[in-house]
């Protein structure tokens, strides 16, 4: 059990400190120019567990398992990042943007399971949908 409680702790917690950074960063700081220091950290921290993980040797060889979905990956995250950057920038408060961007994300995909991954989607979730988007509009009334 604890093998499926402690990844959605670390993904909860992780997303806390996120979305208060996001929040909390200067306005007057170029959000490029911050995000590439976060990425340089980054960086030099997953190195670090990635070389202690593998090992020194076998490096190169984990490395040549890479494909396409690392560099897509690296041009969502600075889209991901960006846009809360400006989310925030724009006025969003920390208790509504990220319902509103996770309900909304929700929403996508099971969409995109259904028709990417054949994901059998319920007469119970499409339910969840009309639910979450009612909620959108009422979150955004208020």
């Amino acid at each position: 059990m604890w093998n499926l409680i402690w990844p959605i702790l670390v993904v909860i917690l992780s997303n806390t400190f996120y979305n208060i950074c996001m929040k909390s960063m200067p306005s007057d700081v170029n959000p490029f120019g911050a995000l590439m220091v976060t990425y340089i950290v980054s960086a030099i921290i997953t190195a670090a567990i990635f070389v202690f993980m593998v090992k020194p040797s076998n490096v190169i060889f984990e490395l040549s398992k890479v494909n396409w979905t690392s560099i897509v990956l690296a041009l969502v995250l600075v889209g991901l990042e960006v846009g809360y950057v400006f989310v925030y920038r724009a006025g969003w408060s920390v208790s509504t943007a990220s319902v509103v961007a996770n309900i909304g994300l929700a929403c996508v995909l099971l969409i995109v399971g259904y028709f990417l991954y054949r994901e059998n989607v319920s007469l119970t979730q499409i339910f969840g949908i009309i639910v979450c988007m009612i909620g959108l509009i009422l979150i955004n009334l208020g």
